[in-house]
């Protein structure tokens, strides 16, 4: 069967996950997307294997005599398994590899002479392959695959018709081709699940080369998540204790302290800037034209911060509204972390939908990729 005719299959699959991703959509946005493109990960899978016995073949040895086939069963589903180790290379491939068990699939057979042959076939291995992953939005993901599987072929036959056949326990070793499609679902940054089918070009030792099919759910966790940052506020210093000094002459009352006046600043910073291209970690120059604006904000009482994250029109727009987000909240976690206090810190995400030039040119898009920061607070006046 065709691995096109079980994509109905993978699109209820989705479906279903899709219907999950309402009781989500309040889960904090994905905040390490440079570790996720580049972590190794592990994985697990089970489902249905399914392969195809050779009855036209088996039926002319059985009948060579002049017998006549009386029946013939087979087993062609079973229930198959493999485990992954993976590395991404990016966003969109990583290179996987995976020990694979299909199962062991068989057969009966009668002839008129009272003649019987049964046989079973089991295929198990190792693949290596490359797998491209197509995001369609934050969370969900079309996969693609292809690469090789070295499979090992054991099968046994028994019964009294054994001349059918020139060797009653074949093995045999074989390096053949693999590919697959499927859907990939995040929970999280860390966690996902997988629904695929994948076909093994496979051999039975028989002299038979055919295509052995592995429908699974798999569920893939990469290995090394950063751990969150905590925001550091430095303790107030005590004060100095001081010594009792002899009576002095009365002082003159200080002038009033001049009232503090209200002030406002926004600072818009081109995304590549502070970001490599669709990154939201901050790269050292963007670190340091962020500490440059903190300095700015020295001696001010601030009340309010505001980081708005802007994209181009290139991409699907909830993939720019959540990249968005993420840079207003990796500069939001810098800005903490330089003394700020985090509550007083607004993000938000904008997406593509406030252009400020045209995205049809590249300097255009360069200039609708940007993060503004609107500081407001107090700051004393010296008269």
């Amino acid at each position: 069967m065709k691995l096109a005719k079980h994509l109905g299959a993978l699109s209820a699959i989705g479906g279903a996950m899709l219907a999950g991703q309402t009781a989500l959509a309040a889960e904090e946005p994905f905040v390490n997307p440079e570790w996720a493109d580049h972590a190794w990960y592990i994985g697990a899978g089970a489902g249905q294997s399914r392969a195809t016995i050779d009855r036209a073949r088996l039926s002319r040895g059985l009948t060579a005599n002049g017998a006549t086939l009386t029946g013939f069963t087979t087993d062609e589903r079973e229930a198959g398994y493999k485990l992954l180790l993976g590395k991404q290379l990016n966003r969109y491939f990583a290179l996987e590899g995976a020990y694979f068990d299909l199962g062991k699939f068989g057969f009966n057979a009668a002839t008129s002479q009272g003649g019987v042959l049964n046989g079973q076939a089991g295929f198990r291995g190792a693949s290596l392959d490359l797998v491209g992953q197509l995001p369609l939005s934050a969370r969900f993901s079309l996969l693609g695959r292809g690469g090789v599987n070295y499979a090992r072929t054991s099968t046994s036959f028994s019964g009294n018709r054994l001349f059918a056949v020139t060797d009653p326990q074949p093995r045999q070793s074989k390096l053949n081709a693999k590919a697959g499609l499927g859907l990939e679902y995040k929970f999280s940054e860390a966690l996902a699940l997988r629904g695929e089918v994948e076909r093994y070009r496979v051999n039975d030792a028989v002299g038979n080369r055919g295509d052995a099919d592995l429908y699974s759910l798999s569920l893939v966790y990469k290995l090394g998540r950063p751990a969150a940052s905590p925001v550091v506020h430095a303790p107030a210093p005590e004060p100095e204790p001081r010594m009792a000094a002899a009576a002095q002459p009365p002082v003159p009352a200080a002038a009033p302290a001049p009232a503090p006046v209200a002030v406002s600043e926004k600072v818009t910073f081109a995304a590549q800037t502070l970001f490599d291209f669709d990154q939201a970690r901050l790269k050292p120059e963007g670190m340091a034209a962020l500490d440059r604006l903190l300095a700015k904000m020295q001696g001010m009482n601030t009340e309010v911060v505001v980081t708005v994250g802007h994209a181009d029109a290139i991409g699907s727009d909830e993939y720019n509204q959540a990249l968005s987000l993420r840079r207003a909240d990796a500069v939001k976690a810098h800005m903490a972390g330089g003394g700020v206090e985090g509550t007083r810190i607004y993000t938000e995400g904008k997406g593509e939908s406030q252009p400020e030039a045209d995205n049809k040119s590249a300097e255009g898009r360069a200039k609708n990729r940007r993060v503004t920061v609107e500081v407001v607070g107090t700051r004393a006046v010296t008269r």
